[in-house]
């Protein structure tokens, strides 16, 4: 099932994809509870066209930071320590995490903010996200598959001149909308598990990242294994799983963001994140 959330009368909604349209949900009042819930009700009236909806990014604003994957496919960590061997070479075969502040995920459509004055090396990531379905603290290999509530496509804007300049991943890529997210939650069940999906982006219609998510060094099943043996992930929690290589710092040179840019990231089975960089 294809969830989405949608702006009606300036409000936002919670609503699933059946046969073209978008039909409220009715038993949560935002994603958040929803899936905390466990259990989706829909109703068969009031759908709306889904190319006439006002979409929101699925979960707007998440209760906790965005938990990260940096250097999770090898052919990216392979562009990313040419392009600053001291900021990003991986010399320890463990898994790489870290966080991202999301004030308010921008929607699909939206405009990012370049920020002229502050950045000046602006890169997209196009990445595979999965939620969690329910409170997961030491979760066995075997059992973490039952722990994904669903996936969703996040574009992970980094500011690479402060992501270096300060040595760290934070400030970089926290900057307010530089999470755009969407354009649905694809529920778990539709998916399969592994998560086997083509990955791509495209900028100016140019292909740029072209892989698959069955090249992740780390998988889901891993990564909730791994955190759940010493913190709770609790319900809701978002997970970007890294990025593929044909990032724009990959290129010599390197192909940053400009004003005017858009920016598609597609993933199978998803659909398209689309943006431009305002």
């Amino acid at each position: 099932m294809k969830l989405y959330t949608y702006l009606l009368d300036g409000i936002e909604h919670v609503g699933a994809e059946m046969d073209g349209y978008i039909y409220p949900v009715t038993n949560a009042a935002d994603m958040l509870s929803l899936i905390r819930g466990g259990e989706i009700c829909v109703s068969s009236e009031n759908g709306i066209k889904k190319d006439k909806a006002a979409l929101c990014a699925p979960i707007p604003r998440p209760a906790q930071d965005v938990i990260c994957l940096g250097i999770n496919y090898v052919e990216h960590g392979k562009e990313a320590a040419q392009y600053n061997k001291e900021a990003f070479l991986r010399e320890r075969p463990y898994a790489i995490y870290f966080s991202k502040r999301v004030t308010e995920a921008a929607a699909p459509e939206a405009e990012i903010n370049s920020y002229p004055g502050l950045v000046t090396k602006l890169d997209y990531e196009c990445e595979l996200a999965f939620i969690i379905g329910k409170d997961a603290k030491n979760v066995s290999r075997e059992e973490a598959p039952e722990y994904i509530f669903g996936y969703t496509i996040i574009n992970d804007i980094s500011a690479r001149d402060l992501q270096t300049d300060h040595k760290q991943w934070y400030f970089g890529k926290s900057l307010d909308g530089f999470t755009p997210m969407g354009p649905c939650i694809v529920t778990a069940d539709e998916i399969g598990y592994p998560p086997k999906l083509d990955i791509r982006s495209y900028i100016n219609g140019e292909l740029r990242q072209n892989s698959s998510t069955e090249y992740m060094v780390f998988d889901p099943v891993h990564i909730i294994s791994e955190l759940s043996s010493g913190m709770t992930l609790k319900a809701g929690t978002i997970i970007a799983t890294g990025t593929p290589a044909g990032v724009g710092m990959g290129f010599d040179p390197p192909k940053f963001l400009k004003s005017g840019d858009e920016v598609i990231c597609e993933i199978e089975k998803i659909g398209r994140l689309v943006n431009r960089i305002k």
